[in-house]
């Protein structure tokens, strides 16, 4: 037979293994799913009022009557722009939090171009600047590389530089690493850390490792009610090793969620968190007791809005 001629040229092996690749997410999230399934520390009472003022404004009360701490206020407001690239990122963003002390929180997230992400983030203890931080973030078609620089002073000659990226090697797995130095009067260093993830249908387990330690975290999905999650930290400096085991359960006839924890310090924690439709009301209510230390904290809120 002859040659048979084809209009459409033959894939290359290389398009063919780009394909289905998509961009990794940040450095900061690798840990997320996981971290989520935990319970968040609750002691005391809290009051949280939510107000929506427009489509993009929104303000936040929140009264904290402490029995281990000092009692506070805190007034939050949030501005978000019309750029949305997800359900959970929209730009420009712009958040403020201040304390009745007059210690103040600001966050600037705004997007430069389409791939391109900036983030500046300021702290103050009553008067005095305790954080300056800038973020560039640039986000390819399959991986993404992030620039910290963080605290810096010419005058004291300090600085705190970060960098990370990830790259995704199949539709699965996911590579980088972290480039951290620190410098300020009488220390200079350099801390590299390597971070794995990989995903699966029902459970991601992920990796970093480095001279500072190591945290590994694996979680799963057992089904749309129950999720799990353990987490592995183990600190060279502090010769500190730690295992954590959490879990979410969501019942969503009774608009219910709970999250449970227990470590390998014998810290056990729970919260159940209950919506009360059609009101927009959520209650929640948290215990947390540390066997070793003696200590037994419990909390209470009520979220409007």
């Amino acid at each position: 037979m002859g040659n048979i001629f084809s209009p459409f040229p033959a894939p290359r092996k290389g398009a063919r293994r780009a394909e289905g690749l998509t961009n990794p997410g940040s450095f900061d999230e690798l840990h997320r799913k996981c971290k989520d399934v935990f319970p968040q520390q609750m002691e005391g009472v809290k009051l949280i009022i939510n107000k929506s003022l427009s489509s993009h404004f929104q303000v936040s009360h929140t009264v904290h009557l402490s029995t281990i701490g000092h009692s506070g206020y805190h007034l939050n407001t949030t501005y978000v722009g019309d750029q949305q690239l997800s359900p959970t990122e929209i730009f420009p963003t712009l958040i403020g939090d201040i304390s009745n002390v007059g210690s103040l929180s600001a966050q600037i997230l705004h997007l430069i171009t389409e791939r391109i992400r900036t983030k500046a983030i300021f702290q103050t203890q009553q008067a005095k600047f305790t954080t300056w931080q800038f973020d560039a973030e640039y986000r390819g078609g399959d991986y993404t590389t992030t620039l910290t620089l963080g605290n810096p002073d010419l005058i004291s000659e300090s600085v705190i530089v970060v960098a990370h990226f990830l790259q995704s090697m199949t539709s699965r797995l996911v590579l980088g690493g972290e480039l951290v130095y620190h410098r300020r009067a009488g220390e200079e260093g350099t801390i590299v850390t390597l971070a794995g993830k990989y995903t699966a249908l029902k459970w991601i387990a992920t990796l970093n490792l480095g001279f500072g330690g190591a945290h590994a975290s694996y979680y799963h999905r057992a089904n749309d009610q129950i999720q799990l999650g353990v987490e592995f930290e183990a600190n060279t400096r502090l010769q500190d090793t730690s295992f954590a085991f959490g879990y979410q359960l969501n019942l969503p006839e009774a608009n219910m969620t709970f999250k449970g924890l227990l470590d390998s310090n014998w810290h056990v924690g729970a919260v159940l968190e209950k919506k009360i439709p059609p009101l927009p009301v959520t209650l929640a209510l948290g215990a947390f007791l540390n066997h070793w230390k003696h200590r037994f904290h419990c909390g209470f809120s009520i979220i409007v809005g």
